[in-house]
């Protein structure tokens, strides 16, 4: 088995777990703290992201593609540079940038949002800055090795840990306030992170092919060139995931002050955008899981094919990832879509944010797609290409958000269209991109097959909650439809021929160990 299936295979195990556990851990903080609660999460935890992306300068992918290419050659005295100079570099930057969320928490919760009450849930955060630095650095490290077990333990280690902090400090920071209870949600996250990241360092002491420690500072020497390599990717990167991070900052502000302007109170646009961004978001995203583990894999699988020359292996992993997205995907969305208002009120103890998947399910096809197009053009030293498709995708969202949400016809549905038109547009733009460089084939009969057979399950779907719920409870009733349709859907595609047995035994076989 080639370490790229195996490293895939090892991540969509473990973020299937990971998911499994993020959503025990959301469904944990929505019934601890509520709507209004998880709003104020939300809205802080973007700023958060955006000062990780700063941390993070782009380096993990670049440690993974650089460690791939080094490892290729067998070049172990590069890969202990590349190691050196992105620690010294994160955190150097984690040193600027932590006592700069801490110290302008109040100005951001004062004058940037609209609900002074973020200030706690930011200050709350702001110490893990450098734990996740160091985490990005290791685990990019162990990604450019194509050995992807450690970042999957640490993710689901992460999680549990998480929910077990969740349970206990949300208990003892709610009789303060909803305010205090959201910073015990962003405590729990540093628990988690610090646990995760001594797990980490275990790892790298017992798998590492060098000793860090010793001789570090001169490891630093002579490492001008291998910054820039470092650079001509890591700075691309960091351009796209600022831009996503930017705009996911901006996001909540220009949300509330668009409802504001539509006439609705602050209390109202904090709810309802928890409703959105922490309840029916996080359900819309739980296939994405496959398409990280896809787009983990693809950079250093990708940039190992390329760089041997072998396009047509390239073009093959690209096709295969796609068409993986698609496959599960299709099913993922249309059980949400069906089980929308059920599925809500199992998890959640509330429907308010069903609306919501009914009117971004059609289209979170497109979001899945994007993690593996964007994995591709980094691979394809295109991250550049990348940044300006997520800046293009970035504007267009927010611009239209604030348009349609400061509309009261439109109203919090407006964020939910421009969700939709930012997915789209960012996801079509990667593909374009990819083309230019290596010419992918459009299989339409492929995909009007699966369109075909998710529709008809969808409508089998409805059915069939409709008659388990006569029967059984409500969370018995969505299992046994989600069962059922799954199975369906499997069959339909086995009768369509879109895959054969030897196809649903060999679901994940979509790469060969590449011959040198």
């Amino acid at each position: 088995m080639s370490k790229f299936l195996k490293g895939t295979m090892i991540l969509l195990i473990a973020g299937l777990f990971t998911r499994i556990l993020g959503f025990i851990n959301r469904i944990v903080v929505a019934r601890m703290i509520g709507e209004e609660g998880v709003g104020l999460y939300m809205m802080a935890y973007p700023t958060f992201i955006l000062v990780v992306t700063l941390t993070q300068f782009g380096l993990p992918v670049a440690i993974s593609k650089r460690v791939a290419e080094a490892e290729a050659i067998g070049n172990t005295r590069k890969v202990k540079k590349i190691l050196a100079i992105s620690l010294i570099t994160t955190l150097t930057l984690s040193i600027i940038f932590t006592p700069l969320l801490f110290f302008g928490a109040p100005l951001l919760a004062g004058t940037v949002f609209t609900d002074e009450r973020t200030i706690f849930p930011l200050l709350a955060i702001a110490p893990v800055i450098p734990v996740v630095a160091v985490s990005s650095v290791i685990r990019g490290y162990f990604q450019g090795k194509q050995n992807m077990k450690p970042a999957a333990i640490q993710q689901i280690i992460e999680q549990v840990v998480r929910i077990g902090l969740i349970v206990v400090l949300t208990k003892y920071f709610l009789p303060f306030g909803i305010e205090y209870a959201a910073a015990a949600v962003m405590l729990a996250t540093i628990g988690g992170e610090t646990i995760a990241l001594f797990y980490l360092l275990t790892m790298f002491k017992i798998k590492k092919a060098f000793p860090l420690r010793k001789n570090f500072l001169s490891s630093l020497k002579n490492t001008k060139s291998i910054f820039r390599e470092l650079l001509n990717i890591s700075l691309p990167t960091t351009g796209s995931r600022m831009i996503g991070s930017l705009s996911w900052f901006v996001e909540p502000i220009v949300v509330t002050h668009s409802l504001a302007i539509a006439g609705v109170t602050t209390t109202l646009a904090t709810k309802q955008y928890g409703s959105l961004t922490g309840f029916a978001l996080p359900l819309l995203l739980l296939p994405s899981f496959i398409t990280v583990a896809l787009s983990t894999s693809l950079v250093p699988a990708i940039s190992e094919a390329y760089s041997l020359k072998k396009f047509a292996l390239v073009e093959r992993r690209i096709q295969q990832a796609l068409r993986l997205c698609i496959l599960t995907g299709a099913i993922s969305v249309i059980v949400i879509y069906t089980l929308a208002e059920p599925l809500m009120q199992a998890m959640y103890n509330s429907s308010s944010g069903a609306i919501f998947i009914q009117i971004m399910a059609p289209f979170i096809i497109f979001q899945y797609l994007q993690a593996p197009l964007q994995a591709t053009l980094q691979a394809l030293d295109l991250a550049k290409a990348a940044m300006i498709n997520s800046f293009i995708g970035a504007v267009v969202k927010t611009a239209t958000i604030f348009i349609l949400a400061s509309q009261p016809d439109f109203g919090i549905n407006g964020v939910a269209l421009g969700f939709i038109i930012g997915f789209v547009l960012v996801a079509f733009l990667h593909y374009a991109t990819i083309m230019k460089v290596i010419p992918l084939t459009f299989y339409a009969r492929f995909y009007v097959k699966i369109l075909i057979v998710t529709i008809a399950i969808g409508f089998a779907g409805k059915y069939l909650f409709a008659l388990f719920i006569q029967q059984y409870p409500n969370f018995i009733a969505i299992s046994l439809t989600s069962c059922v349709m799954v199975l369906l859907y499997i069959i339909g595609l086995t009768l369509f021929k879109v895959i054969s047995l030897k196809d649903i035994r060999k679901l994940f076989m979509f790469l060969q160990p590449i011959k040198r």
